[in-house]
């Protein structure tokens, strides 16, 4: 499969030239609160993009979805820095605090000029293909399909991470973890387009050398 043009390698989402240079570095600037999840932005949107494309190769190629993949997180700009790094599981007041991020971020979004539809991806990527995800507990195709989409690469790039709480899980298990979580957390078409491109790459590093 020919790989779209805003995949290919060098296109960063740091040097991406659809995002106001303000929005890169907040972007940056909120993965550096906490050490574990730097590099984080980049590898999930390499990992959403080739996604997409094996998925619904037209998204690929969509500035919203790139922009909206790179700044998923930057609703945690406003969630308390201790929280970020907490060592352990968050008690329910602070759960709360976190699940706001999503909702957050959606917002910011809409105070700089940034390509139509991103802020729906950066509002909606939290959401479960069940209806038990945050912040609308949409469900289904309810879900706009590049948060979908999304969901399963910032999954699998989470749970391969080390983290404040537990170490980082094996591939093999994580791809496990994907599978059960069809039709659950994840839509299942997507999730079983994930486990294909990762079989047919043996190696996650290899994918992002890809891109």
């Amino acid at each position: 499969m020919p790989i779209p043009t805003p995949l290919l390698a060098g296109n960063d989402g740091i040097h991406d030239p659809e995002l106001p240079a303000v929005m890169r570095f907040l972007a940056k600037a909120v993965e550096a609160k906490d050490p574990c999840t730097r590099g984080h932005l980049e590898r999930t949107r390499r990992y959403g993009l080739l996604l997409a494309a094996a998925v619904a190769p037209e998204l690929a190629a969509r500035p919203e979805v790139a922009c909206g993949f790179f700044l998923h997180d930057l609703g945690k700009a406003g969630v308390r820095e201790d929280l970020l790094g907490k060592p352990g599981p968050l008690d329910p007041e602070e759960w709360m605090a976190m699940r706001e991020h999503p909702e957050i971020g959606a917002q910011i979004l809409t105070l700089f000029r940034v390509p139509v539809g991103a802020a729906e991806i950066v509002r909606h990527h939290h959401e479960r293909f069940d209806g038990t995800g945050y912040p609308a507990g949409l469900a289904g195709t309810r879900i706009p399909l590049p948060a979908r989409i999304f969901a399963v690469a910032d999954a699998f790039d989470a749970m391969t991470s080390d983290r404040p709480y537990r170490r980082a899980m094996p591939v093999e298990r994580t791809l496990r973890e994907i599978g059960e979580g069809a039709g659950t957390q994840f839509d299942p078409a997507i999730a079983e387009a994930f486990l294909t491109l990762m079989d047919g790459a043996g190696d996650p590093s290899r994918l992002l050398c890809a891109v």
